[in-house]
């Protein structure tokens, strides 16, 4: 009982895989000629595309106005972001007013070969940006933005406006913030002033002091909040440090040829070896 199991066990006889080359050794051979030969056609018929790159590290996104009128408030405007920023700002590098300006600015749909007739040329055009431009965190909390063009020169200026692009959305979006707030915080602020002169109007008491005085003390807060709401509104800084800028590359970054060589010739090895054991079955004498 044991030997039969053993049987069982070692039962792959490799001679039969010896057997099986020797008889179509040449078949096998000349597929994977034809494979290298398909593949090499395929892989120089590919218009190579170079990769640039640009860092940056995202600043801190909290209010400046705060940073720099703020006695007691502990954030140092110089300092880095944090993750919750470089999150921030992969969202608006990704975005869709980023991936606009960009496609304005270069003519991506006739850079890319797109028809202005073409019923998807939107599509298409969104689904080409996606595939050659890239934004991803670092491992230190930094900002990749990569670029992959034909042209080595196209995709640095790419990268580089990109990057220079993200500091015109964030004005953007705090100046939108901070105009929005201005007009609350101001009414808030004409109708504190108006409560306060309706209750110097009363008759002089103990109470009608204390409230005047909490009242005043509220509006002295509200507008030292609206004063760095304008401050908000009207200030232009950088929302990131550059590390690197992007330059044009020397290299090809894709395709990588010996890879489609090797993928090509092998894989067609393996499909002819599997048809072969398909409808080519060894003779019941080998």
């Amino acid at each position: 009982m044991q030997e039969e199991n053993n049987t069982l066990g070692n039962s792959y006889n490799h001679q039969i895989s010896i057997q099986f080359f020797r008889r179509w050794w040449k078949i096998l051979t000349a597929v994977f000629v034809l494979g290298i030969i398909a593949s090499a056609i395929a892989a120089w018929s590919i218009k190579p595309l170079y990769k640039s790159s640009a860092v940056i590290f995202p600043t801190n996104s909290n209010r400046l106005s705060k940073a720099i009128m703020g006695y007691h408030y502990s954030m140092d405007f110089m300092d880095y972001g944090i993750e919750r920023d470089c999150e921030y700002a992969i969202q608006i590098l990704s975005s869709k007013r980023m991936q606009q300006a960009v496609c304005e600015r270069f003519n991506l749909m006739e850079h890319y070969g797109i028809p202005a007739d073409h019923p998807h040329r939107l599509f298409k055009l969104d689904e080409q940006y996606r595939s050659n431009i890239t934004v991803k965190r670092t491992e230190f909390l930094g900002v990749e933005i990569g670029v992959l063009d034909q042209d080595p020169l196209w995709a640095a200026d790419i990268a580089n406006y990109i990057a220079s692009m993200y500091d015109t959305l964030c004005h953007e979006i705090h100046h939108d913030r901070a105009l929005s707030a201005a007009e609350v915080m101001e009414g808030v602020c004409a109708s504190m002033e108006r409560e306060i002169d309706s209750l110097s109007s009363l008759p002089a008491s103990p109470w009608r002091t204390k409230l005047i005085a909490d009242k005043c003390e509220q509006l002295a807060d509200l507008q030292t909040r609206a004063t760095q709401t304008r401050v908000d509104k009207n200030l232009e800084v950088s929302y990131k440090y550059s590390v690197d800028q992007a330059t044009p590359a020397d290299k090809k970054a894709y395709p990588k040829r010996i890879l489609i060589l090797l993928g090509g010739s092998l894989g067609a090895v393996v499909v002819c070896i599997f048809f072969l054991l398909i409808f080519c079955p060894a003779k019941k004498d080998e």
